[in-house]
């Protein structure tokens, strides 16, 4: 019998030496309190952040509880469903159920997006015992009637959140509804929005709550530093800390996807290897790009946020946020990619005056302020002409467009008003049949066109 700390939690020899052989041999907190209380067969809420080791906390579970009620497959059935809300977390997940189960006989497959479906409705033909996919492409496949969800024992949301972020709420929904209501169901997630909390109440029954301090992860073993500048200088400020050679293994955080992807190729001009990943690329792309990175080929993934959770990367020396996220909640999962399974890395962020309300936000969620690296802030008024005395404008300031630039005329003239009165022959002035007159064209309307012509 191994000595590892695992066996004391319940888990069956076989996983133990699972762990044992992945050099996982100390439970951390999230795996100490859910382990425990999915093998009693409970409902769970698990509140905890990516990098706490919960997705050993819920696969661990479920392996051993199908390895000792084997049954054989049927066709399209699936005996557990982990549902997952991007690619990369999927397979991430599959590799732990692979690692894990390695010895357990059990059969699973991942369906997800940005693949063709042929093979994953080939590989649900006999049934598989784990299913791990994400929303949108199952329920695709279930209303196809090549998945069949109603023999499924245990339900895993992961990243629940995540979920709603994503708008796969809905989704998630239709799928519960075609699972049988006698089942173990576990849900996890970092934050618990109101919907989410309205989704945990309805799927799960008598749960037992687990919830894991996320935000002192983050600030304990990171070193966290902000730089103030403008948008225009924070391309150069880039360019000079990556001539660091201590940034070894760099996850730089974009806001849009557009941006990710010019300043991938921006960074790769200036001498550093560097590829992007975001929600439009394809799954292969998106795949070949976190192999690059991980295995060092490419010193700099360029991302948004669809990696700031559940991306397992070793080794990330730095995170860098070239822009501050909107949600400070998000901030907290960014950095948290150079903090893994006990490591301490460094997170440094890039503040423009417009993003000064956001590293506030996150000051106070994080409780404590980043520390300032050169030039401190400027007033938020600096830039704004001034004659010395408070509240003083520019002389023109705030006046229309048409005043500032309204041309000058010569003196004498007249101002030319339209014409009230009926249209003249411009060479004698007699009146014309026209607009404004009794039988002539327009009926009664002014003919614009015309008094322009004469005027």
């Amino acid at each position: 019998m191994t000595t590892s700390r695992f066996s004391a939690l319940g888990l069956s020899e076989s996983l133990v030496r699972a762990l044992t052989d992945a050099n996982h041999h100390t439970p951390t907190p999230i795996q100490a309190q859910a382990i425990p209380t999915l093998l009693d067969g409970r409902d769970l809420l698990g509140l905890a952040q990516t990098g706490t080791g919960k997705t050993a906390a819920f696969v661990l579970p479920v392996l051993q509880q199908l390895g000792e009620d084997r049954r054989q497959l049927m066709p399209r059935v699936a005996r557990a469903l982990i549902l997952a809300p991007t690619r990369e977390l999927a397979n991430q997940i599959a590799d732990s159920v692979k690692v894990y189960g390695r010895r357990s006989g059990l059969r699973h497959t991942v369906i997800m997006g940005g693949v063709s479906q042929r093979a994953q409705a080939k590989a649900m033909q006999r049934g598989v015992d784990i299913l791990i996919a994400t929303p949108g492409r199952l329920l695709d496949l279930v209303q196809q009637r090549r998945v069949d969800l109603r023999q499924a024992q245990h339900l895993v949301l992961d990243e629940a959140d995540r979920m709603l972020d994503m708008g796969f709420i809905r989704d998630v929904r239709k799928i519960i509804d075609q699972l049988p209501e006698t089942r173990q169901s576990m849900l996890f997630s970092a934050t618990m929005p109101r919907d989410v909390a309205r989704l945990a109440q309805d799927m799960l029954t008598d749960p037992v709550r687990v919830e894991i301090a996320a935000k002192s992860i983050a600030v304990d073993r990171i070193d966290q530093r902000v730089y103030h500048a403008a948008g225009g200088g924070k391309r150069k400020l880039l360019t000079a800390l990556l001539k660091d050679s201590d940034l070894s293994s760099v996850i730089v955080f974009t806001r849009t996807k557009r941006g990710a992807d010019r300043l991938a190729r921006q960074i790769t001009a200036s001498g550093v290897e560097s590829v992007a990943i975001h929600g439009d690329k394809t799954q292969g792309a998106r795949e070949k790009a976190l192999a690059s990175f991980r295995k060092g080929r490419s010193r700099v993934l360029v991302a948004t946020d669809i990696v700031s959770r559940g991306i397992d990367v070793d080794d990330v020396s730095h995170v860098i946020n070239y822009d501050l996220p909107r949600d400070p909640e998000s901030y907290v999962h960014r950095i948290g990619r150079t903090a893994r399974a006990g490591a301490s890395g460094v997170a440094i962020s890039f503040c423009d005056p417009s993003e000064r309300d956001q590293l506030r936000d996150i000051e106070r969620l994080i409780k404590r302020s980043l520390t300032v690296v050169g030039d401190a802030p400027q007033p938020a008024n600096q830039d704004r002409p001034s004659s010395g005395k408070p509240g003083a404008r520019k002389p023109g300031a705030g006046k229309p467009w048409r005043a500032k630039h309204k041309k000058s005329k010569p003196k004498g003239s007249k101002p030319q008003g339209r014409k009230r009165g009926p249209a003249q022959s411009p060479s004698t002035g007699a009146s014309q049949p026209g607009a404004n007159q009794p039988g002539g064209k327009g009926n009664g309307r002014p003919n614009r066109r015309r008094r322009r012509r004469a005027a």
